[in-house]
């Protein structure tokens, strides 16, 4: 399917990823409704920031995904859905479970029945590497096992089966993306590279973090962006499972080393008990196999590998070391 002149509804669309999914999917031609949680401050997140052309061609849908009739609503006249609104943060999960059910959930069921009834051509969900958990073996293939470690993985691989269920059901075209852990400008402080910068953007020389030893497999925002559009345009990704990843895998204290050396910055790490996962709800391994979103959709990473990090970490950095951009961080504050 080509996207182009398509009119797509992004929900989630003013946050970290959505915001650029948004930005990519304008700059392509498409005509483009950004479904953004309500909120008396009439806040459109991220998409507040956008280019001002970027901003005048949005449709703005303000609502809740856990509200089905909203979502109908919002979903009317769409040819599109790329699904991507839920509560994202492990350590709030630990605080507020039953937010994550609700909304990731319950969310991800009126997006779909919204779909099915109305007859929406392709409905592209999100998923998360979470729902992994530790690696059993690597690279992690689409067919490992998954493991809820925390309830926020629970609820995203409840949210990834009821998906599954409606194309299983009743044919519903529903393709699931599932991109490893994103990076780059707009991300918010409660992941660990934003939370790296800022501390070390902001002057500190004692960095505070969580476990050094876990590692991740970091994808840049360009590439996690263009893998949702490419299993989007793919017929063949149509009731798949599709990781996005960048194949590269480095551990959190690796990470912090590698920032503070872009930085010209001479650093101490500390472990704070707060930043801490709960010992059996760490993840403490994940590296990806994107071999099937190559096959499938024709994507491949472009900041792959080291080089390919270093190059979005300095990105990022460089993002991040605008004072407009740095004052909306409180790089004192840990961030659940």
């Amino acid at each position: 399917m080509n996207l182009k002149n398509k009119k797509i509804l992004i929900t989630g669309s003013e946050g970290f990823i959505g915001s650029h999914l948004t930005e990519s999917l304008i700059s392509k031609g498409c005509e483009v409704r950004a479904f953004v949680l309500y909120n008396s401050f009439n806040s459109w997140g991220w998409l507040d920031y956008l280019e001002e052309r970027i901003r005048h061609s949005l449709e703005i849908f303000l609502g809740d995904v856990r509200d089905p009739h909203c979502v109908k609503h919002a979903m009317r006249g769409c040819d599109v859905v790329f699904h991507l609104a839920a509560l994202i943060s492990i350590p709030y999960s630990y605080h507020s479970p039953d937010a994550y059910i609700d909304t990731n959930i319950k969310g991800t069921l009126n997006v779909l029945q919204a779909a099915r009834e109305l007859g929406v051509s392709r409905i592209i969900h999100t998923s998360t590497s979470e729902v992994y958990g530790s690696a059993q073996f690597v690279p992690i293939t689409e067919e490992h096992p998954l493991q809820g470690q925390s309830p926020y993985s629970a609820s995203k691989i409840g949210a990834d089966q009821v998906a599954i269920s409606f194309f299983n059901s009743f044919n519903t075209p529903v393709s699931i993306v599932r991109p490893f852990n994103t990076y780059g400008p707009r991300q918010s402080a409660r992941a660990i590279i934003p939370t790296i910068i800022t501390q070390i953007a902001s002057g500190k020389k004692i960095i505070k973090l969580g476990s050094l030893h876990p590692t991740r497999d970091f994808n840049f925002i360009k590439d996690t962006v263009s893998g949702f559009i490419a299993v989007a345009e793919s017929d063949l990704t149509v009731g798949k499972v599709v990781n996005i990843g960048s194949g590269h895998e480095i551990s959190i204290g690796d990470t912090a080393r590698l920032i503070s050396e872009l930085m010209n910055s001479e650093i101490i790490i500390e472990s704070e008990a707060q930043r801490t996962r709960p010992q059996g709800s760490e993840v403490v391994r994940l590296r990806a196999d994107s071999s099937k979103a190559k096959k499938l959709a024709g994507w491949e990473p472009l900041y792959g590998q080291i080089e390919g990090f270093r190059k979005g970490l300095r990105e990022t950095i460089d993002w991040f070391l605008d004072p407009d951009n740095l004052k909306r961080y409180k790089p004192g504050e840990y961030n659940i």
